[in-house]
């Protein structure tokens, strides 16, 4: 498999930050770690490993990125208005620096897909809903996606604008709507061991509410809050949608 490592300095965060790049030729899929991972978890934990087949086929090209959530929401040295705001930046690095890079990187402009679990899926769908004309489908596999617990009891409008649960709940604009309307959207969830079904449902509902197309799958006991349950999930997701 072909890997490559690029990084370089974020002057909207002040920080270096790398993507891991698997793959040769497909359709770019840019992966999130969960909460403590950087941008080699997923090879680390054995979901590059997993897919290998698609991306030495190329059917897909993967994307790995650090989502610093230890300078954010984990941040708990720090004031809450500072963690929603380190988000926030974030939110612009993927979209400033990382989808031009990925399109650079593919030598074309195709539509991205992301992917992620636990902690991840939030950032996986948090990225689709901000940026839903460049980002049109995203795995989010055991998600929470609401972060009000990471606020300590505070709020501001870098929160609101990152916590999906609030701003799809009054979303109004038509050009979202629209651009929403041509994504694949998938929130999977199980019965398996350790899994906290509640916030995919109570996602869905919202997403449902406001008649946004999407996939909540429920994978029984093959959803659990584990790497196991999420390898295979990413298995059968990209075998029948790529």
């Amino acid at each position: 498999m072909q890997r490559d490592y690029h990084h370089w300095y974020s002057h909207r965060l002040g920080i270096e930050l790398g993507v891991v790049v698997y793959g040769h030729y497909g359709f770019p899929i840019l992966g999130f770690p969960t909460s403590a991972g950087d941008e080699w978890e997923l090879e680390g934990q054995g979901m590059i490993g997993a897919l290998a087949d698609f991306i030495d086929a190329g059917r897909i090209k993967f994307y790995s990125v650090n989502s610093i959530n230890g300078l954010s929401f984990y941040n708990k040295g720090a004031h809450p208005f500072h963690r929603s705001y380190v988000q926030s930046v974030f939110d612009s690095y993927l979209r400033e620096e990382v989808v031009p890079f990925i399109w650079d990187n593919c030598k074309s402009q195709p539509p991205i897909a992301t992917m992620g679990a636990s902690f991840g899926a939030y950032h996986a769908a948090n990225s689709l809903f901000k940026h839903p004309d460049v980002i049109k489908r995203c795995f989010a596999m055991s998600g929470v996606y609401d972060l009000r617990n990471f606020m300590d009891g505070m709020y501001d409008d870098n929160f609101y604008f990152n916590n999906p649960v609030d701003y799809i709940s009054n979303l109004s604009d038509p050009w979202v709507y629209g651009q929403l309307s041509s994504c694949d959207i998938h929130l999977s969830t199980g019965t398996g061991p350790w899994e906290n079904s509640g916030p995919t449902y109570h996602f869905s509902g919202i997403l449902a509410h406001k008649g946004i197309r999407h996939s909540l799958d429920n994978w029984g006991p093959q959803g659990g809050h584990d790497w196991p349950y999420w390898k295979h999930q990413m298995r059968e997701y990209i075998a029948h949608l790529y």
